[in-house]
């Protein structure tokens, strides 16, 4: 049975070109899967895959529920199980697929978390001075925030990506998606600070290097290293909260969005592939709830 969840994930990867964040995270799934199929079914431990029955899965959509997984987490793991008895369906692997037509758990939906916009100043203007790691830190935060990248895909960069002339920056999203993002001014001039001077101090002997963004050693930026580089700014201005790299992006959405740009504009930038991910950023809060009521009706 291992052996079809590895044909899976091979054709995750070479005909849907999904990333290794992505095929990681669809092999915990159906290992996980795989193992209370054979551990917590007793009775009834199917033999292969064909003769997995709607029940099995049900049962083990109970179990998660009993563990108090949270929704979210739930709703993809049946999601990852769902496409997999799928692809067996589609290969001619299974007679009857057991999964169709079953409902996915609904994930409840929370708002994601962003800083208010004078705290996203504060932030960005928190790399102070002209030495090399901070010209870098500065271009990062004015990357992220001006562009709303996922943290794979800024430490993704390469330099040739960037075109300073036209304030533009190329990157690959999911399922090898290419997209090309505007970049405001004050996000560029950092940008340009940093490859003409920072940049080529960190580089060092490291003259074979592409990547955008380095580290002391003039080897490519991971994202555990920028994690920690914005932690310490967060800790070093005072910002309340959970702040995360992913938090400017959620930040960048909703103030877009807020500020009267597209949904579907928005959802390009992103690099979502359903405009339903993209609307979870037009929820209001009651504080803004409250602010448009003041603001719009009359007798407010």
């Amino acid at each position: 049975m291992q052996d079809q969840i590895n044909q899976f994930l091979d054709y995750l990867e070479v005909e849907k070109g999904y990333s290794n964040n992505t095929l990681a995270a669809y092999q915990n799934d159906l290992n996980q899967f795989l193992v209370f199929l054979q551990v917590e079914i007793q009775d009834q431990r199917p033999r292969s895959w064909d003769n997995v029955t709607r029940d099995h899965i049900v049962s083990y959509i109970l179990e998660m529920k009993e563990r108090e997984y949270a929704s979210s987490t739930v709703a993809r793991k049946v999601a990852a199980v769902k496409s997999f008895f799928k692809f067996l369906e589609s290969a001619g692997q299974i007679k009857n697929n057991p999964a169709k037509d079953m409902e996915t758990p609904r994930a409840e939906k929370h708002l994601p978390a962003t800083i208010s916009a004078e705290d996203v100043d504060r932030l960005l203007a928190a790399p102070a001075g002209d030495a090399p790691a901070s010209q870098r830190d500065r271009a990062m935060l004015e990357l992220l925030y001006a562009t709303g990248l996922r943290v794979s895909e800024l430490v993704a960069l390469d330099v040739s990506d960037v075109n300073l002339d036209e304030g533009t920056v190329r990157c690959m999203g999911k399922g090898k998606k290419e997209r090309v993002l505007p970049v405001y001014d004050r996000a560029r001039e950092a940008l340009a600070t940093y490859v003409t001077q920072g940049r080529l101090k960190l580089l060092g002997k490291h003259n074979n290097e592409d990547a955008l963004f380095l580290n002391r050693r003039g080897a490519r930026l991971t994202r555990q290293g920028l994690w920690l580089i914005i932690k310490r700014y967060v800790e070093e201005v005072g910002i309340e909260g959970n702040v995360t790299p992913h938090t400017l992006r959620h930040s960048f959405a909703t103030h877009m969005l807020r500020g009267g740009a597209d949904l579907r504009a928005v959802q390009q930038m992103l690099g979502h592939a359903n405009i339903s991910t993209t609307q979870i950023y037009t929820q209001v809060t009651p504080d803004h709830m409250r602010e448009v009521y003041d603001e719009a009706h009359p007798r407010a």
